[in-house]
């Protein structure tokens, strides 16, 4: 069984910062791409950033510059630095990740449960 869990959301104040972890574990043979999503209430869930393998990175346009996202192939563990938070940026913060289990021959898609992110203003 695999699982996503993510930890590290809270409440900041305009301007701070939050980092983000999401750990994958279970009997897991590999970890293909892994990506953070948001979904902001009444808003669909948008895609944030995603990092390859290879550690590649892809960001949505309104956190360039202030989002970094990372991963730890050692831990199984994907990071998201927020930086320069916002008010817009208030969202449930998810992560999505490719896993082939050790008793699978294809990669499944897994969601976390989510992590509350607040800017206050």
């Amino acid at each position: 069984q695999v699982q996503l869990v993510e930890s590290g959301g809270g409440l900041v104040q305009v301007g701070g910062s939050l980092r983000l972890s999401c750990a994958v574990s279970g009997s897991i043979f590999s970890i293909n791409t892994m990506w953070w999503y948001r979904q902001a209430p009444g808003k669909q869930r948008e895609l944030v950033a995603f990092v390859t393998t290879g550690g590649s990175t892809t960001y949505t346009d309104s956190v360039k510059g202030r989002f970094t996202v990372s991963r730890d192939n050692a831990k199984n563990t994907v990071y998201l630095q927020m930086n320069s938070l916002k008010p817009e940026d208030t969202a449930v913060y998810y992560c999505y990740a490719q896993v082939k289990s050790t008793s699978d021959n294809f990669y499944r898609n897994y969601w976390g449960q989510g992590t509350q992110v607040t800017v206050s203003s």
